[in-house]
């Protein structure tokens, strides 16, 4: 099994802020996940030493300085209680611990979940062998063309049965929330929120395959109601801010629009077919 193979694989948990707090870490061992977890710290978390004290060697601190430059942040902000710096770190860090693989996640994950049709009702389960469902993904990864996957959203599955993401006749594009990586294929996160739409945006268009899976899925705690790690960013800024970033990377297949049927807000909006690379029917082949 890889996911219990410690010279193979890792969990890497990014957080900040949230030393009393890291949901992830208790949902994983609750559903059945037995390998290694790290927990990624920056230097300037004020909870370091409780982050320490909690999770000892699990703990691997890395510094935002040693980040800064090597990709585009995408503004002149000057703060920097954002997560783009760990994702950029973690591939670096997971090479260096002798890694082949490794699981990325936020800090804030309350379930994995498989969702199903039941009749005319969509229905869901608890995963209980997270080891498992793991494995069959890290061995999806190593044998397709794939750099990274990811498990859908609760979000996802708006509109019960007749959610888009079950209705589709070919998987989603997108990689949020969790990224099944392989250290032999590096990708870069781009812009200094957003940073998770930015990649797939950026990386699909140049040719990087990145897909999400349609009936495993991953809640979280809501966005703004959990303090630390990127809420005082929001609460700042909101999606209007953040969806803008994405526009910066792909003008040509983003656009900006509302979302919701009561409470609206501005969200960004895909337009797949110019995002990344299609494959046309073979009937349009020019002899």
């Amino acid at each position: 099994m890889i996911s219990n193979n410690n010279n193979d694989f890792a969990v890497f948990i990014l957080t900040y802020g949230r030393a009393e707090k890291v949901r992830t870490y208790r949902t994983l061992r609750e559903q059945g996940y037995t390998g290694k977890i790290y927990l990624m710290c920056s230097d300037d978390d004020k909870q370091l030493t409780d982050y320490k004290r909690i999770y000892g060697d699990e703990v691997i601190v890395f510094s935002k300085k040693d980040w800064k430059g090597k990709f585009d942040i995408g503004d002149n902000f000057t703060k920097e209680n954002v997560v783009v710096y760990a994702r950029n770190a973690n591939p670096e860090i997971a090479k260096n611990l002798g890694l082949k693989y490794y699981l990325q996640l936020d800090d804030d994950y309350n379930n994995f979940r498989l969702r199903f049709a039941e009749g005319k009702k969509l229905s869901s389960s608890p995963l209980r062998d997270l080891n498992k469902i793991f494995d069959i993904f890290l061995e999806f990864l190593e044998n397709s063309p794939a750099t990274s996957i990811a498990f859908a959203q609760g979000g996802d599955y708006i509109g019960g049965i007749d959610a888009s993401i079950l209705n589709r006749k070919t998987v989603r594009r997108k990689l949020m929330n969790t990224f099944f990586n392989k250290v032999s294929d590096p990708y870069q996160f781009l812009g200094r929120i957003n940073e998770d739409v930015n990649c797939y945006i950026h990386n699909g268009k140049l040719g990087k395959i990145f897909l999400t899976h349609p009936n495993i899925c991953v809640t979280q705690l809501q966005t703004q109601t959990n303090s630390g790690g990127l809420t005082e960013f929001y609460l700042d800024g909101g999606t209007y801010q953040k969806s803008f970033y994405t526009i910066l990377y792909n003008p040509s297949a983003i656009k900006i629009s509302l979302m919701g049927r009561t409470d609206k807000r501005l969200h960004h909006f895909v337009q797949w077919k110019n995002a990344v690379p299609q494959i046309i029917e073979e009937k349009w082949r020019k002899n």
